[in-house]
Parts: C-alpha cells; sequence; structure tokens
C-alpha cells in the first residue's frame, strides 16, 4: 500500500469548518495536499490526481521526495504516489478509455532547482542522485485511475512513467495538448528545456531558437514524425501553452502570442484569424483565463472561446529565456474580454468580439465551467505574469526583487461568475462570493468536484520549496462552494448510464419528485442535463475542458416524478471528443452529484455515429408536485464501474512491455546502480564544447542548446538539432550551457555500452 499522509495538524477543527463549509458562495479549507498542485485532473468520482514538480517536498516516497499523490474527494486526504521523471510544466490529456496521460516536461534537478548531478546528452539532468527524479523532457506517463476497492498495490494503478519504452519524438516543455476526434492527441510546439519566455534576444532564429524552441507538432499514438508548424515560428517567444480547441470540422482553432489561426491537423495547413485585439497576450507567461463557453442546443453546439485577462506588455518588456525585461510585478493585467466564433454557423467571417470586462484584471485567472452553465474564474494575480525568476532586465540583483521570485503580485481571493446567457453589460458578477487569504499565483489549480464544488490547490512561484517567502510552496487544499449550495434539495437522478454514444437510441434518466418542490411541470421544464469535463489543469489552463448540454424531452408522472428521455451525444465526436465525463442533471439551476461516464467506444479509433432518434414529445401534468424537502446531497445511485482499463491504452499504441511489479524493483536497481557511478565514467560527455557554464563560458555557449537523442522510445532513430549560438546570456534557474554528445546513453541504464535493458527482457 502507498504511503497516506493525511494532514493530522488539521485535526478536530477541521470538522467544524467542514459542517459551514458548503455555504454558497463559500471558500474552506479542507486538508493537505502533501505534494504543491501543479497539476491536477479528475480521475473518478472518488480521486483527484496531483503532480508537482521534482523539488523538495517535505513528504516522502522511497527514500526521496515525493511529487505525485491522489486526493481523496471524501477523506480529504492525499496518498502519495511514484512518478519518476521530472513533470514540471509537462501537458497533459484524458484518453478515450478514461486513462491520462501527461506529456513531457523538464530534466532531472536536484536542491536549488540545480541541474541533476547525473546529465544527459542535452546538457540538462538525467538523474538527481539528491532528489531521485529523471529527465521527464520527451517523457510520457500514463494512469489509469483506481478507486478505493481497486488494489492500489498493484501497477495497474499506479503512474507508467518509463521514457526508454514509451516516449514522445522530441523533448516538450510547456506543449500544447488537444485531442482529435478519434481520441488521438496533438501536441504542438514547447521549449526544449527551461526559460521564461521562448526566445533568444536577438531573435535571429525564430524557429529553432539554437536549439531551444521546439516549432513541431506530433501526435500520441504517433502518426508519423514530428513536423515543423509555421504557427510556432511565427509566434516565436510567446507560444508557450498555445490555447487549442478542436472545432466541428475537425479542423482546430490555435491561439498564442497575439495571433489566431485554424489549423488543420490532416494537412498541416494554417488559415489565418484576425489578431487579438488590443495585443492582450493570453498564453503563457500571461496566462489569461480561457475556455470554451458551453455547447448547447440552444447554439447547436457551436464553439465559441472566451478570453479573459493576461497582459498586454510591449513585446520588448517580454525579455526572453533568461527573465522579463520589465519588472513585471509594476504592470498591470488585463481585464479585457473576446469571444471567437471560430466556425460560425451563418458563413460570416470570424472575428472576435468585445465582450464584458472582469471585474479586476487577472493573470493566471482559470476557468472552471460549472454544470449550471455559469464559467468560474478563481486564483490569479492584478499585476505581473506568471513564472519566476531571481533578476529582471531592470532589477539585475535576487536581492532587490521585491516578492521573492514570484514575478507576480497582488493575489485575487475573490471569485467571480461570468454568465454568458446575461446581457451585455452585466455578464460578471461576485455578489456573494467569499473571499480567500492564501495566495494562488503561478502553479496553482483548480478542478470541478462531482459534487459540482470546485477544488482549489496550489501555487508555488518559486524554484524550489520555499516555505518562508511572500508567496510560499502552498499545500493547503481549499473546495469553492458555488452559488447553487444555497439550495436544501438537490437533485437525486436515476437511471444514469455509464457510457454514451455519438448519435443512437435516446436513453431515460428519472428524477424523483423528492429533487425538488413546486410545480412538477416547471421543474421537468427547466431540467438539463450536462456533459462535464473538467479537463487536466495546469498554469491556470484546463486542457481538454469542454461542457455540452444534451436535448431532452420529458413525460411528467402523476406523483411527482419524472422521466427524461435523454439523446445520446451529437454525432459528430469533433464537438465533444471521446473520454471521461461528468453527467449532470441540473433542475432549476441546482445540480445533482454528477456521475462519470464514457463518451464515445473508450477506444482510439474512428469513433462509430449514428443518426439521432427522435425524442418523445413532452407529456405534461399539471397536478404533479415535487415533495422535496429533505437534504439530498448524497451522490446519485447511479455509479460507473472503474475497470482496469491501461491494457486498453497499450493495445492502441502498441505492445510496450510493461513489466508489472519487477518495474518497481527495475527501477529501484536502476536509481541506485546510477547513484553510484560517476557521470565521468558511467555517461560520457562530448568535449565539443568548453566546459559545463563554467566561467570561462562565452555569451553564446550560455544559450540553449539541444540534443534530442536521448530517452529515444523503442531505439528509433532521433537525430539531434543543428546548434546555433545566441548571444543572451541566461540566469534563468533551469537553464543550461548544452553540450552535445555522441553517446547515445540511456538514463536508467548505467551500464556504460549504452544497451537498453528491462529485467526480465533482456536482449
Amino acid at each position: 500500500m502507498l504511503p497516506s499522509l493525511p494532514w493530522l495538524a488539521f485535526g478536530v477543527a477541521a470538522s467544524s469548518l467542514l459542517v459551514s463549509a458548503q455555504r454558497a458562495g463559500s471558500i474552506a479549507q479542507v486538508g493537505s495536499s502533501l505534494v504543491s498542485a501543479m497539476m491536477m485532473f479528475l480521475g473518478n468520482e472518488e480521486k483527484v490526481y496531483i503532480l508537482d514538480k521534482a523539488e523538495g517536498n517535505s513528504a516522502q516516497i522511497n527514500g526521496h521526495p515525493a511529487w505525485g499523490a491522489a486526493w481523496d474527494i471524501n477523506a480529504h486526504t492525499a496518498t502519495l504516489m511514484e512518478v519518476y521523471t521530472n513533470a514540471f510544466c509537462a501537458s497533459g490529456m484524458h484518453l478515450p478509455n478514461g486513462s491520462y496521460a501527461t506529456f513531457g516536461g523538464n530534466g532531472a534537478v536536484g536542491p536549488g532547482g540545480n541541474i541533476g548531478s547525473v546529465l544527459n546528452n542535452a546538457g540538462s539532468g538525467a538523474y538527481d542522485a539528491t532528489y531521485g527524479d529523471y529527465d521527464g523532457g520527451n517523457a510520457i506517463r500514463i494512469l489509469n485511475p483506481c478507486t478505493n476497492a481497486d488494489d492500489w498495490s498493484s501497477p495497474q494503478c499506479q503512474w507508467f512513467d518509463n521514457a526508454t519504452v514509451l516516449a514522445m519524438q522530441k523533448r516538450r516543455w510547456y506543449a500544447a495538448c488537444e485531442p482529435l476526434g478519434d481520441g488521438t492527441i496533438a501536441l504542438l510546439g514547447g521549449f526544449v528545456n527551461g526559460g521564461y519566455i521562448n526566445r533568444n534576444t536577438p531573435n535571429t532564429d525564430p524557429a529553432y531558437e539554437g536549439g531551444a524552441a521546439e516549432p513541431t507538432y506530433e501526435f500520441f499514438p504517433s502518426r508519423g514524425a514530428a513536423t515543423e508548424m509555421q504557427f510556432m515560428v511565427s509566434t516565436s517567444g510567446l507560444n508557450s501553452y498555445a490555447h487549442t480547441y478542436l472545432m466541428p470540422s475537425g479542423k482546430m482553432l490555435v491561439q498564442a502570442n497575439i495571433s489566431t489561426m485554424i489549423w488543420d491537423p490532416d494537412t498541416n495547413t494554417e488559415t489565418q484569424l484576425p489578431g487579438m485585439p488590443g495585443n492582450v497576450v493570453r498564453v503563457y507567461p500571461a496566462s489569461g483565463a480561457v475556455a470554451m463557453l458551453p455547447l448547447t442546443p440552444a447554439n447547436n453546439w457551436t464553439p465559441t472561446i472566451l478570453f479573459c485577462g493576461g497582459s498586454d506588455m510591449p513585446d520588448s518588456y517580454w525579455g526572453n529565456y533568461s527573465y522579463p525585461y520589465y519588472n513585471t510585478w509594476d504592470y498591470p493585467a488585463s481585464k479585457d474580454c473576446q469571444r471567437l466564433t471560430p466556425e460560425p454557423q451563418d458563413g460570416s467571417s470570424p472575428a472576435y468580439e468585445q465582450d464584458d470586462d472582469m471585474l479586476e484584471g487577472r493573470t493566471m485567472g482559470q476557468f472552471i465551467a460549472l454544470p449550471d452553465g455559469t464559467m468560474l474564474v478563481v486564483n490569479g494575480g492584478s499585476n505581473g505574469t506568471a513564472g519566476y525568476a531571481q533578476a529582471t532586465g531592470m532589477t539585475p540583483k535576487f536581492s532587490d526583487m521585491p516578492y521573492g521570485e514570484s514575478l507576480a503580485t497582488g493575489p485575487v481571493g475573490t471569485p467571480a461568475i461570468y454568465n454568458p446567457n446575461m446581457p451585455k453589460g452585466s455578464r460578471w458578477s461576485n455578489a456573494g462570493l467569499g473571499n480567500s487569504n492564501i495566495p494562488r499565483l503561478y502553479h496553482s489549480s483548480a478542478m470541478l468536484l462531482p459534487d459540482a464544488s470546485v477544488m482549489i490547490a496550489g501555487s508555488n512561484p518559486n524554484i524550489d520549496v520555499n516555505l518562508s517567502t511572500i508567496y510560499p510552496t502552498t499545500y493547503t487544499v481549499e473546495v469553492f462552494y458555488p452559488p447553487y449550495f444555497s439550495a436544501s434539495v438537490r437533485p437525486q437522478p436515476t437511471g444514469v448510464p455509464t457510457q454514451l454514444s455519438y448519435g443512437g437510441a435516446y436513453f431515460n434518466i428519472t428524477v424523483p419528485a423528492t429533487s425538488y418542490s413546486g410545480s412538477a411541470n416547471a421543474a421537468a421544464a427547466n431540467t438539463t442535463v450536462v456533459l462535464s469535463r473538467g479537463g487536466f489543469t495546469t498554469h491556470a489552463m484546463n486542457m481538454g475542458q469542454r461542457h455540452l448540454q444534451l436535448n431532452n424531452t420529458f413525460t411528467v408522472n402523476s406523483d411527482g416524478s419524472y422521466v427524461l428521455h435523454v439523446a445520446q451525444a451529437p454525432p459528430n465526436p469533433n464537438i465533444f471528443q471521446p473520454g471521461p465525463a461528468l453527467l449532470f442533471v441540473v433542475v432549476n439551476g441546482i445540480p445533482s452529484n454528477g456521475t462519470m461516464v464514457i463518451v464515445g467506444s473508450g477506444n482510439i479509433e474512428t469513433q462509430p455515429t449514428s443518426a439521432v432518434s427522435d425524442l418523445p414529445p413532452n407529456v405534461l401534468n399539471d397536478a404533479a408536485q415535487g415533495t422535496g424537502s429533505s437534504d439530498s446531497s448524497q451522490p446519485s445511485s447511479s455509479k460507473p464501474s472503474t475497470g482496469l482499463i491501461i491494457g486498453g491504452i497499450v493495445g492502441a499504441i502498441a505492445v510496450i512491455g510493461i513489466v508489472g511489479a519487477a518495474f518497481g524493483v527495475w527501477m529501484a536497481r536502476r536509481r541506485r546502480a546510477a547513484s553510484r557511478q560517476h557521470p565521468a565514467a558511467a555517461y560520457a560527455m562530448g568535449t565539443t564544447r568548453s566546459g559545463y557554464m563554467g566561467s570561462s563560458a562565452t555569451a553564446a555557449d550560455r544559450a540553449r542548446h539541444s540534443d534530442s537523442s536521448a530517452f529515444v522510445p523503442l531505439q528509433q532513430d532521433n537525430p539531434s538539432m543543428a546548434w546555433n549560438a545566441s548571444s543572451v546570456s541566461l540566469q534563468y534557474r533551469d537553464d543550461f550551457g548544452g553540450r552535445p554528445s555522441d553517446v547515445a546513453y540511456d538514463p536508467y541504464n548505467p551500464d556504460p555500452d549504452g544497451v537498453r535493458r528491462v529485467e526480465g527482457y533482456r536482449s
């Protein structure tokens, strides 16, 4: 069993806090995540999974600091999980069968964020003997979510994290991530290693930045060699975590820097759309709040994207890989909001539309789609940007940095709610919403929970764990209770399915009379059935987040219950890609507890579709009334069955040889062996550059470079990039001098001959 470390200091005092926590609009502290929640996703109705960057958390697992955990939604406790590679600034996405994958990250680091004790041939860390982390630059990690009823000691419930077996073709840090209609994941762009923004100065090589930028795209499972994307070249610098949204046509909206385009992933063709009004940057590190508005029958499930906040700093203020030129904390965040419908159904040309300003400027604000069709924004700061640094172009000494390593200040502790259905001028409100005194800045996260509350965690604008700075590493978990928690009655639907198809026969859900009060006809007419996918959250984004209302009619029964006749998902998988989602029944704006369902076949494949079935006409009963008066906050009686589904995704991508329990033994042996090896003996490095960040290194030698030949999955060829010098002197703490090597070593394998071996699978 994995070590479980509930926050004992919280003690009995928490009980009274939790009793009052469900007051509508309140924010309650509920426990400790043990690792700072840089990334989160909802695995099932019981668990939220948390990932941190490799750092010196006091929570230990297998003799080293932990940076993975599973949060029990009901018990408010965290259980540590082993993660081998450094997931710092990775991307992530659901898979069609309910598994999750994370992609990329950074090199191994040790205390203080310094490069790991064992180097790879890209010049960054392959392994660190103190923290015990491995290079995550092109790692693909896969997790099968498990429940309390499952055997957590089984490898099927643990992260599969072995980049010698399963990896991307390219190193990607801050890559974009979006599923296609068949469940394939598109991975776009990214850094090769660390930095503030993705460019050198002067920017003489906007495509590759001397080997520091990765302007290509690839797919998981692979569809061929990684291919250059022109958009990642033209948006050079400000294209980290590009905003990506699959459109009904199968093409993809991509927004970065101040540019916008529609991309065809089948042909790699780009159609330019208008630029962002006001030159407001929304991608990291400006980190605006960006989300797709609810897809409903009323809008014919036509996607509209809402962009709010971020920064309109002039281009020169952003600086380069090292740090920003300007003192960002002195620059107010934007409160501008824009809507864009990339594929208008009336045949008009796509154009940005000015929307209501936010109530205050925010950087690192984060949208959460709520089941009632409104959009919650939480977290963030009123000044500055995401990221951390120990200097800027205007403040060269760390001792003069006023907020430690944080590049943002003015934490915004009060949430706000955007209602897309209200008239312009009245869409934003924070009336009745509580305030948190916990700063939620860089590396904060938020996720919708099955009871329709919102989990808020993280914040760590520090290179390593720092509990004494002004904006410290944060482990406290909070829960926000939206206004609908004022209801004394929650719907308790029955008959909720566990799998939905694209088109096909409708299904029935029964809403008992105890789920509401008043007229049954009115309640039934004001009931919606929605699919809510919270996505994979990191860096004020929820990758893959979508909210879709299903079509329905109803029959009201004489006993006050009513039956909802609910259509399947629209027969176009591009509208709501295959995979997991919560199904909520919302009565008079009050959601039920969500039931986890799978939409689609559960496989990475062309999804089966069927014609939409006709729904029965509404049947009214004027005498029927609801009897709801008791507390109905218990979970819905319909529960999905969570199987062991890691095998499904393995079968979909290839035979990758998961070695079960032997894997843990193998990793432990490799870790011990690596720590015993002297880097010069075990991992001979090339000598074509003078020293490794030594005092004699020239400015050109200190620029970002990359050799991506390490971590080649299944020993496929992956030739290194060309080298290109740059004049920038890097001081961002994830930097590296860059040294090429002609030794294709395996960081999991200390054998000097470089042959990859897995215990029990020797070649």
